[in-house]
């Protein structure tokens, strides 16, 4: 019988007061066939105590010997993955109970390599914001854009084939789904809220601060833009920033 397993990547570092949440976020689908890669990026908490005693032989610890950062905990996870597809879930967010079933029915259906769902940034005043998912996204569209979030993609490797995310402190997710559509792949958008973005109220404003400073870097360094179409492309990507973290609560 074919392959049809959908592994799951989660890194994971200190996120003892989180990472139940997300975890058990995963065993709760309604889409079985898959496995859970928890890479613990060399945490001084409770992490691991967490991960060994929730008892499912679907999840698989792999513990890193020094702290290397998400893209090596990520690249780790899926060089173990034996599953067909790849989705990626943080260690501080988590699924709605049907994430799996619909994107994995939504991708085998049209035929689909690469995916993303439509996802709900829950903020730390309580609220939620509904983040849409477009239909279609390539990679000049991504360049001035954040909309695919990393909790809601999954990529079928025997159409996508075999991919890593390069060796960045941040950005790497972005950095990866722009690699992919460079190669004339195109990623699908599934409309549906099947994830829950947790924002931390305690990073949120240096992360915003940071993450304009490294997708510049990013358009610079490893898509090697020239300054005017960096500035022409990170103008479109705080523009819909902003109307992303501005939109109507649900």
């Amino acid at each position: 019988m074919e392959n049809e397993r959908i592994s799951i990547i989660m890194p994971s570092y200190n996120s003892a007061k989180t990472i139940e949440r997300s975890i058990q976020s995963v065993l709760v689908q309604t889409y079985q066939d898959l496995e859970l890669l928890i890479i613990d990026d060399d945490s001084s908490d409770e992490t691991c105590h967490i991960i060994q005693k929730i008892a499912d032989e679907r999840i698989r610890l792999i513990r890193l010997k020094q702290n290397g950062g998400s893209a090596v905990a990520r690249n780790t996870g899926i060089e173990a993955a034996t599953g067909r597809y790849i989705a990626f879930l943080d260690s501080d967010d988590s699924w709605h109970p049907e994430k799996l079933a619909q994107q994995h029915a939504f991708m085998t259906t049209n035929k689909i390599g690469f995916s993303f769902t439509a996802y709900y940034r829950n903020e730390p005043n309580g609220k939620k914001r509904f983040v849409a998912a477009p239909a279609e996204m390539t990679y000049k569209k991504l360049l001035r854009n954040t909309i695919i979030g990393c909790l809601t993609v999954m990529i079928d490797r025997t159409i996508v084939g075999d991919f890593t995310m390069p060796n960045i402190r941040t950005r790497q997710d972005t950095a990866t789904w722009l690699a992919i559509l460079k190669e004339g792949i195109h990623a699908y958008g599934l409309n549906e809220g099947l994830a829950y973005y947790h924002v931390d109220a305690n990073t949120l404003s240096s992360n915003k601060t940071k993450m304009m400073r490294q997708t510049w870097k990013m358009y610079r360094v490893q898509e090697q833009l020239t300054y005017m179409q960096t500035l022409y492309n990170f103008t479109g990507y705080v523009y819909q920033a902003i109307k992303k973290r501005v939109g109507g609560y649900v």
